[in-house]
């Protein structure tokens, strides 16, 4: 008889462990990067909120869209919704600055606020954690997707799980987005 509670015993643990080896974490939760200041931005200080991830340049024909970004926070901050900006230099060398020089930028030209994290890469080989978690259904569980270009946004809803990705066309204060944002 204690042979056999041994055995499942033993099975039990085996079965708990793969069981845990299966399971993925689709959530954005899971992240901790870091801001323009270098400092730890943990996305799972934002449980809860809606999110929206944008990657950004500061010399693309899109920029203007910080603006529109800018006030699309302030009307929202207070609404558990959050907009996290990721420079990244990966189409045509529009992000050529460095940490510092983004930040003031992006301050002086646009008066951004809402989080600036430090500069990644979005695409290839060096495609950062969190936009591979982004891009890849098999990461997020929901869909796949490529960056095409700066300005792309990545809605996440209040549980953390990817909700929609919006072309980097499509202006930040579309109704689509709003709509997404208040409902």
């Amino acid at each position: 008889m204690k042979s056999i509670n041994i055995t499942l015993l033993i099975f039990m643990i085996a079965t708990l462990s793969v069981k845990s080896q299966n399971e993925q974490d689709t959530s954005i939760y899971q992240f901790k990067v870091e801001n323009l200041e270098g400092e730890e931005f943990d996305f799972n200080d934002l449980k809860g909120k809606k999110i929206m991830v944008v990657n950004t340049a500061s010399k693309c024909g899109l920029t203007p869209q910080y603006k529109k970004l800018q006030a699309l926070y302030e009307k929202y901050q207070n609404d558990n919704f959050i907009i996290v900006g990721f420079p990244a230099n990966n189409f045509l060398f529009q992000e050529p600055g460095t940490d510092e020089e983004i930040a003031v930028f992006c301050e002086k030209n646009y008066g951004v606020t809402f989080p600036m994290m430090s500069k990644i890469s979005v695409k290839g080989s060096s495609m950062h954690p969190l936009y591979a978690f982004l891009t890849q259904k098999i990461k997020n569980g929901i869909l796949n997707s490529s960056v095409s270009w700066n300005f792309q946004k990545y809605l996440i809803n209040t549980n953390g799980e990817l909700a929609k990705v919006i072309s980097p066309r499509t202006q930040p204060d579309d109704p689509s987005v709003i709509s997404w944002i208040e409902n």
